[in-house]
């Protein structure tokens, strides 16, 4: 369990021998708002602990994963490239990040195994149940663009949460096929990337799980026209937070979710697990996770 103390002035006031220690491995990882993240609540709650960025090349990570035990970390995040990788050389993995074949959070069990979770999935659904009041997943049906890690833990946490049938849409159809086949549900439906106007017809969620809108990225071609005016439309990329999606949504009406949400919220089953505190997304985080976005 964590040592608590009084809110501290700076991170090196009361570090010890005793601290915990977590971080996020990952390659880049310099652009990382996660330290910035984890490092608020640390600081909030005065744990005697650390969160630290930890670059790792493709390749090195079943040695950065092992050394995880050795040097007594309490765990690590984990992202891209090596979210699909830890999910095959942890000891345990999750029953979710299991379905969802993809790992990003990793826990030290006490014997030094390394114990495989996902929390991409919970963060999607807290940040859509907090960005949006009343939201519920068996509203209607879902409609999801993207097939990658992201987009396959969005389309678990949805199925999951009630969705009625989930229709996913992806530039690459072959991956969205391989996608609906894994989650092996018959409400899931596979539309042409060509037909992804149409595809909104009768939807209650529209998420973007692709990088389309991300800043230096193209903008998502798509006409909301057959979208109904009550569906709520939630972008992944936060920078820049209002995506021309969200713009475009925002405008005619549609009730719209950034993606900073799913950030934040995805954090704290991790931060609870390494340190022994489930911590609150608020307002004050937000902000200042947003300064940590200045510039980008």
């Amino acid at each position: 369990m964590p040592v608590v103390s009084p809110r501290r002035a700076s991170p090196a006031a009361t570090l010890s021998g005793a601290a915990r220690v977590a971080g996020v491995l990952g390659w880049p990882v310099a652009h990382s708002l996660s330290p910035r993240l984890h490092g608020f609540w640390l600081d909030r709650h005065g744990v005697d602990g650390a969160y630290v960025p930890m670059p790792v090349r493709p390749g090195a990570l079943g040695r950065a994963l092992s050394g995880l035990s050795a040097l007594g970390f309490a765990g690590a995040n984990v992202t891209i490239p090596h979210k699909e990788e830890a999910c095959a050389l942890a000891d345990e993995v999750s029953d979710l990040a299991r379905r969802i074949g993809a790992v990003n959070t990793i826990v030290v069990r006490p014997d030094g195994r390394l114990f495989g979770t996902n929390t991409d999935a919970f963060g999607f659904i807290a940040s859509l149940e907090a960005g949006c009041a009343g939201w519920r997943a068996d509203a209607g049906p879902a409609v999801l663009l993207g097939a990658g890690g992201a987009a396959r833990a969005i389309a678990v946490a949805l199925l999951d949460a009630g969705a009625p049938s989930l229709v996913l849409v992806n530039r690459d159809q072959a991956r969205a096929e391989r996608l609906a086949a894994d989650l092996g549900a018959a409400a899931v439906h596979v539309r042409p990337w060509s037909g992804r106007a149409e595809a909104l017809a009768g939807a209650a969620l529209l998420v973007n799980a692709t990088s389309l809108g991300m800043s230096g990225k193209p903008a998502l071609d798509l006409d909301l026209a057959a979208l109904p005016a009550g569906a709520v439309v939630t972008d992944i990329v936060y920078v820049p937070l209002a995506t021309p999606l969200l713009a475009a949504a925002a405008m005619r009406g549609n009730p719209t979710v950034d993606g900073l949400g799913m950030l934040l919220h995805q954090a704290r089953p991790a931060f609870q697990a390494w340190y022994g505190i489930d911590p609150e997304v608020t307002a004050e985080l937000r902000r200042h996770v947003e300064e940590g976005l200045a510039g980008r």
